[in-house]
C-alpha cells in the first residue's frame, strides 16, 4: 500500500499552561505520547492513528496568531467531541480523565442509540466522548423523517 494516499488527520492545537502537567493528563486519560513532535514548548499526543492533539504553551501557542487565547475555563470556543466503541469505552475514558484531575462540566446525555459524556482538561478544554450506533441513529432519523 506504498502509494495508497495518506489519510485524512486531525491536529488539534490547544494552548496548555502547564506543558507537563497537560502531558501528565492526557496521558492518564489514554493519549500517547509522540516524541518525534515534542520539545519544551510542544507536545505531540495520539489518540488514533488519525486524531491527534498538540498541546502547547501558550507562548508557543501564540506564535500561530496574533488573536488573544480565550481562558477556556470562562468561555468555550470549540467542543471537541471523541468517539469511542462502546458506552462502557465512554465511561472508561471519562473515569480517566476524572481521576487525572479533569472535570465534568456538563450532564451526560443518553439518547438510547447514542452516549456522550464529557470532560475539561486542566486547562478547561471540553471534550465531548460519545458512543453512537449508527444503524439505531439511521433508523430514528427514517422515523422523524416519516412523521414529518
Amino acid at each position: 500500500m506504498a502509494d495508497a494516499p495518506a489519510p485524512k488527520m486531525i491536529f488539534v492545537n490547544l494552548p496548555v499552561t502547564d506543558l507537563p502537567a497537560a502531558i501528565a493528563f492526557y496521558e492518564a486519560v489514554g493519549a500517547v505520547r509522540n516524541n518525534d513532535f515534542a520539545d519544551d514548548s510542544a507536545q505531540m499526543i495520539s489518540f488514533s492513528e488519525t486524531i491527534h492533539a498538540m498541546l502547547l504553551t501558550h507562548a508557543r501557542f501564540a506564535g500561530f496568531t496574533p488573536r488573544k487565547i480565550p481562558n477556556a475555563h470562562e468561555t468555550a470556543q470549540v467542543l471537541l467531541c471523541l468517539s469511542e466503541t462502546s458506552r462502557d469505552a465512554v465511561d472508561a475514558t471519562v473515569d480517566r480523565a476524572l481521576a487525572a484531575g479533569g472535570t465534568e462540566p456538563n450532564p451526560k446525555q443518553d439518547h438510547g442509540f447514542m452516549y456522550g459524556r464529557n470532560f475539561a482538561d486542566l486547562d478547561g478544554h471540553i471534550w465531548e466522548v460519545m458512543w453512537m450506533d449508527v444503524a439505531a441513529a439511521m433508523a430514528a432519523n427514517q422515523g422523524e423523517i416519516a412523521d414529518a
